[in-house]
This record gives C-alpha cells, sequence and structure tokens, in this order.
C-alpha cells in the first residue's frame, strides 16, 4: 500500500485518515500542533504554510489531501499562503494533490448546482477558494502538477460538531425535545453531504487518474429542508416533533458581535434562503462511490451524537 498525506485533522480530514488507514495505507497527518499516533496513523506536528517542512513531511506520498481550513474569519489571510504551499508540495514531491471544496465558489445560482456553472463567487470566502483551485488547475495543465477538487455541501454526520448547520447547534437541543433555530428558510430544499461520504470520494479520487485535472461533486443524497432533515433526526432519537424557528437576521447579527463564525454566516446565508442543491451526478456515472442512504445517515448521526454527549457528562 501506499503513503497518503492528509492536511488537516477536523471532520473531514479524521474520518479521511481513518478510512485509509482501514484500507491498509500508511497515512501520515499533518497539523499544527500533532497528536499522539492512533492505529495505522501517524500524527506530525507542521504548520502547512511553512513550505520547506511540508514538502519534507510529503516525501514519498502518492496523495496530499488537503482537508485543512484556516479559522473561518481568517480565510482571507491564511488561505493564499496555504493554497500556495500545497502546491509547491505536489509539484516538489509528484503526489497528487487532492483538495476537499465546497459549493461557495459558484455564488448564488437558480437551479441544481453542476460542475459545469461558472465560478462567480460574489463574497470573500468564495472567491479565496476559487482562487486555490484556480491556482492548482492551472499549475496542473501546465503539468507541473497533478490536482483534483471535489466539492462537498454543508457536511452532516458522526464527527461534524460545531461547524455543522446540523450539528452541535442542533442535535443536543432536538435529543432533549427543545425547539431548534435554522439560518434562512427551514424549508427550503437543501443539499446535506454526509460525511464519511466526503471520505470515501476523497480516497476514491485519490487513485483515480482519469478524473484528475478537474472539480466533481461528492455524492450527495436529494435535497431535504432544515426542517425535514431535524423531524427525521428527531423521529429516530424517538423525541417526537420539534419546533423548527428560522433565526431572525436581527438576532444573527447580535451574535455576530461576540461570535466569529455566526458574524462570517451572513455572507452565505443566501444558500438557507432558497433552494441550494448539488447535483452530484456527474461523480456517480465515473466512479463506484454512492450516497449514504438518508436513514443509515439519520442512524448513524443521532447514535454518534448520543455517545459523544453521554461521554461528555
Amino acid at each position: 500500500m501506499s503513503l497518503h498525506v492528509v492536511i488537516g485533522f477536523g471532520p473531514a480530514g479524521a474520518a479521511t485518515a481513518r478510512l485509509l488507514a482501514e484500507q491498509g495505507h500508511s497515512v501520515r497527518v499533518v497539523t499544527r500542533s500533532g497528536r499522539s499516533p492512533e492505529p495505522g496513523i501517524e500524527h506530525v506536528a507542521v504548520d502547512a504554510t511553512d513550505t520547506e517542512r511540508l514538502v519534507a513531511a510529503a516525501q514519498g506520498a502518492t496523495a496530499i489531501h488537503s482537508c485543512a481550513a484556516p479559522p473561518y474569519h481568517r480565510w482571507a489571510d491564511e488561505w493564499p499562503p496555504l493554497a500556495a504551499s500545497l502546491c509547491t508540495a505536489a509539484e516538489r514531491t509528484g503526489a497528487v494533490l487532492v483538495m476537499l471544496g465546497n459549493l461557495y465558489g459558484y455564488g448564488p445560482v437558480a437551479g441544481p448546482i453542476t460542475e459545469q456553472l461558472p465560478l462567480a463567487a460574489t463574497g470573500t470566502k468564495g472567491r479565496v477558494r476559487t482562487a486555490a483551485w484556480e491556482q492548482a488547475l492551472s499549475l496542473h495543465e501546465q503539468g507541473r502538477i497533478k490536482a483534483v477538487e471535489l466539492r462537498a455541501s454543508d457536511f452532516f454526520g458522526p464527527g461534524v460538531t460545531d461547524g455543522g448547520h446540523l450539528a452541535a447547534r442542533v442535535v443536543p437541543r432536538l435529543l432533549n425535545g427543545k425547539p431548534v433555530s435554522t439560518l434562512g428558510d427551514p424549508d427550503a430544499p437543501h443539499s446535506w453531504t454526509y460525511l464519511p461520504d466526503v471520505a470515501a470520494a476523497l480516497v476514491e479520487i485519490a487513485g483515480e487518474e482519469r478524473a484528475w485535472g478537474r472539480a466533481w461533486h461528492v455524492p450527495t443524497e436529494p435535497p431535504l429542508s432544515n426542517r425535514e432533515m431535524v423531524d427525521r433526526l428527531a423521529a429516530e432519537a424517538g423525541t417526537g416533533p420539534v419546533a423548527v424557528r428560522r433565526l431572525p437576521p436581527a438576532v444573527l447579527g447580535l451574535a455576530g458581535l461576540v461570535s466569529p463564525l455566526l458574524r462570517e454566516l451572513k455572507e452565505i446565508r443566501y444558500q438557507f434562503d432558497a433552494p441550494f442543491v448539488v447535483d452530484s451526478t456527474a461523480y456517480q456515472a465515473e466512479f463506484a462511490v454512492r450516497a449514504t442512504p438518508v436513514a443509515e445517515q439519520v442512524e448513524a448521526t443521532v447514535a454518534w451524537w448520543r455517545e459523544r454527549l453521554a461521554g461528555a457528562r
């Protein structure tokens, strides 16, 4: 088996590293602080913007999985040096750069989101992510690196906590039968990408040379609104229907005064004010990974949160 380097150990990085290890690959995880080793996974403390140290950490790798992201409110300053360092590491090691992206780069769109849509982001974060991919794609087209990007909608599932729209602000409350508040229209159809499917697609695409040189959407189930997802989670939890309330913009604004994360959410609120639907048929027509059925997603998510909350008591 081969060496895979995973940058970042948030929900996506951790799920990807563990799946690679389960498949028998050698896995090296790069984070600023490092961690204790776990079965099949080596953790090293390297700031990924330190190009020379990142290159050294990635020597011998078949693939570099870019799963890190700066703090949400510092994207504009910290994404460019991170993207440049990743591209240099890919060029100097020969590893394929597998970038985990999102849908921000498309900006507001009408209708299903496909990979053929132009990258026309209207916000800073969308433009920053677009620039990172365009830099890698340009180097790929010049023959200097091998690169591919996988774009996911909002993460959901075991392992997704503070940053998820169906995570820490929602699941613990519905497990106790309490009402939940959501960003935007709670009845607007919305695509939710299941975290284990993100990891499975990242692992698969790293070994599919015919996929490189373009972006793909992670296999994602048909859209369900915030309200529908909360109803399904509450039904699985056995807590019965819970009230789902739209978070008023004024409340979001006040919360943003003390929370950098909530302050930054204003830029992407358009994704929740109207239908936001990702089309992943292109990926599914070419490769093996399929989206996990929603019922299985919900069951696993509720079980994971119950275990997590029980352990915190």
